[in-house]
């Protein structure tokens, strides 16, 4: 998640591959009038923490970071990229510029569904240079690309098309979700029926915070928790701070799931989450040691878990 208050970064942007950013048909789409139905599976989390664990070993490996225009975030997408690959996605990649250091946006489609109507999940996949990022945004990266795997592995086929795709730049003042935002057409931003975010979803003294910003997304969501026992609050720690801004902005139905930075938890948060009142949800927020130490497993387990639940409940 990027600071409360960014300097303001200028992007230009060059796009490597476009073919399915623009929204165009493609083949193997379920027949009209049989859409899927189809129940969310329950997302291991192991394969996430996995994920987490390569991304820890790519910060180590390259000065301790994952952050914009450096090697760790190269290596951080090329990783995805490859699971995604292998799992018969379509991968698409913009290039862009910031900072005077070159940036990516990783975005996945999984073939099949209406094209018009496109669910969209998305997380930043840079960290700040201070640290590797594992909760800031491993947490969120890993989740989606686990979601998306899940898909590939049941083979599922919904009536709406997903989209998966993974940030750079947000640190920096959410440069690559905006490119990406504003690189479609008015009619392709209309297909998209919804975008979801997922920024920090393991935070080690959690909370569980859900957007507000569009009802029905918010209702699936809160379904979710419901059915755990888990009270959930709205998210507002993190408002206009994240990816889903550009795409709010547009005129796109976002919501999405948070589980707190810097913000203090309170006693009455820490009655009905657990976890310690009086300190930070993430003291490592933006540090170095935002590790795989800092990361909640129960968190990211619901987390991981509700995404899902979002991406299937909103496909069909």
């Amino acid at each position: 998640m990027k600071l409360s208050v960014p300097g303001r970064v200028t992007a230009t942007a060059v796009v490597v591959t476009v073919s399915l950013l623009a929204g165009g048909s493609i083949a193997g789409a379920a027949p009209a009038g049989q859409p899927a139905v189809a129940a969310a599976p329950d997302i291991p989390v192991a394969n996430v923490k996995a994920h987490l664990t390569q991304l820890q070993s790519i910060a180590t490996a390259n000065g301790g970071n994952r952050a914009h225009g450096r090697t760790g975030y190269k290596a951080s997408l090329d990783y995805v990229k490859a699971k995604l690959d292998a799992a018969g996605f379509t991968t698409t990649v913009q290039q862009f510029t910031s900072s005077g250091r070159t940036g990516y946006n990783l975005v996945a489609d999984w073939p099949g569904g209406d094209t018009n109507q496109v669910v969209m999940s998305g997380s930043h996949l840079d960290s700040v240079t201070a640290g590797a990022g594992i909760n800031d945004n491993g947490s969120g990266s890993a989740a989606v690309l686990e979601t998306a795997l899940a898909v590939s592995r049941a083979g599922y086929q919904p009536t709406k098309h997903l989209r998966f795709a993974w940030w750079g730049a947000e640190e920096l003042g959410l440069v690559g979700s905006r490119y990406y935002v504003n690189s479609l057409s008015t009619a392709n931003r209309s297909r998209i029926s919804g975008y979801l975010n997922f920024d920090m979803i393991g935070s080690p003294n959690p909370g569980y915070f859900v957007y507000d910003d569009d009802p029905a997304i918010e209702k699936t969501f809160k379904e979710h928790y419901a059915g755990l026992g888990v009270p959930t609050e709205i998210e507002t720690e993190g408002d206009g701070r994240s990816d889903h801004a550009p795409f709010k902005n547009a005129g796109v139905p976002v919501g999405g799931l948070f589980s707190g930075a810097d913000y203090t938890k309170t006693s009455a948060q820490a009655a009905k989450w657990g976890g310690t009142a009086g300190l930070a949800f993430d003291r490592c927020y933006h540090s170095s040691c935002d590790t795989t130490a800092n990361i909640n497993d129960t968190a990211l387990d619901r987390n991981s878990d509700a995404v899902a639940y979002a991406v299937w409940e909103l496909s069909q």
